[in-house]
């Protein structure tokens, strides 16, 4: 049997060509690259060819996200349909409004607005981005909407109500 030390990965993480097998080594000693979790478990992208038409959940998710901001619908119900970032994001928005509400004293109503034009662009294959207008009483707002196709399904990668 050989006495030459064994290899070992280097600290940047890169992996050998391939794992060598010496003659005579028992196969716990052959070294394999490191084990990347997200490259198995992590979102898996999707093409758009594999997915749903997006125009109606960009209107219905413009809708709960509007309805969200105004304290009518509780923003767990559209937790399946956005990133982490997303929902962090429309949490501490979710947050300031609250609070905005109660500093002025006024109630929980839920928003009365029509939905008016979408405009759907797909910059690549597997993400849509989407401008939904909303007309409500007081104000005209435009909803920006990223979505990107993780996992067999649509999913808000970014959200802005402007």
């Amino acid at each position: 049997m050989s006495t030459e030390p064994l290899r070992k990965l280097s600290p940047s993480g890169e992996t050998p060509p391939q794992p060598r097998q010496r003659t005579g080594t028992l196969p716990s000693k052959i070294i394999r690259p490191r084990f990347v979790p997200d490259e198995f478990f992590g979102h898996q992208p999707t093409p758009s060819a594999e997915l749903p038409d997006p125009a109606p959940l960009v209107e219905n998710l413009t809708r709960c996200v509007i309805e969200v901001l105004a304290g009518a619908r509780d923003l767990e119900q559209i937790a399946r349909w956005v990133t982490d970032d997303v929902y962090r994001h429309l949490l501490k928005r979710t947050v300031l409004s609250a609070r905005a509400r109660r500093a002025k004293g006024q109630p929980i109503t839920r928003p009365s607005f029509t939905m008016g034009s979408i405009r759907l662009g797909e910059p690549r294959d597997g993400a849509v981005e989407a401008v939904v207008i909303v007309r409500g009483r007081a104000r005209t707002r435009a909803v920006a909407v990223r979505l990107e196709g993780l996992d067999k399904r649509w999913r808000a990668t970014a959200i802005n109500v402007l």
